[in-house]
């Protein structure tokens, strides 16, 4: 459930974008009225899923504190991003802006768990996942290191179908290559894992 909530602005994203280019002329009408003039219609299927993106990730923070839960370090840094480089391509009407979004978020998580492990001696992974299992030192410290060449990677790869592809390839990775590839990434570390414990357990 966690999950389907993290992955709501992603998920609606993606449905704004397919609806809009659904219907071109709707959703070229409504941005004008909202933004003005000087938009073209191919422009209008990203403003409208940026727009939807950013209130999405509003609405999850709004929403954990109405119901008195934390809100996640990462879903601040998830905020801020959104808002700056989504507000970014809807005020000057430029889709590179919320392209780079997913790559910095990338990058931010990885510096986020470089820093912490390298200068305050905390590892991230360890401490999230320490509470369902047990594991020597070496090993906590080498999830922390895979985690972050993971995102690394994924934001190399978010700008190389940026650039390469078409803007609508780039929403469908956005969506089914960045899942598709957690979904490897994490079942990849389930097998690493579970030979760890079922050595420790024999």
């Amino acid at each position: 459930m966690k999950f389907l909530f993290d992955l709501l602005p992603v998920l609606l994203f993606f449905a704004a974008y397919k609806f809009a280019g659904a219907s071109p002329d709707a959703s070229h009408e409504l941005v004008l009225r909202v933004l003005g003039d000087n938009i073209s219609a191919s422009q209008a299927p990203i403003l409208v899923a940026t727009a939807v993106a950013i209130v999405a990730t509003i609405g999850q923070v709004l929403w954990l504190i109405a119901r008195g839960r934390k809100v996640e370090v990462m879903l601040w840094i998830s905020l801020g991003i959104i808002v700056v480089f989504g507000g970014a391509t809807i005020y000057l009407h430029d889709a590179t802006f919320i392209k780079w979004k997913p790559t910095v978020l990338y990058w931010m998580f990885a510096l986020t768990l470089g820093v912490s492990a390298l200068f305050l001696k905390r590892n991230l992974i360890r401490k999230l996942m320490q509470p369902q299992m047990e594991l020597p030192d070496a090993i906590w410290s080498r999830l922390n290191a895979s985690w972050i060449g993971f995102f690394v990677v994924m934001g190399i790869l978010n700008l190389y179908v940026a650039y390469t592809y078409s803007e609508e390839t780039w929403v469908d990775f956005k969506l089914y290559g960045g899942m598709g590839l957690m979904f490897l990434f994490v079942l990849a570390q389930g097998f690493m894992l579970s030979r760890h414990i079922e050595e420790k357990n024999s």
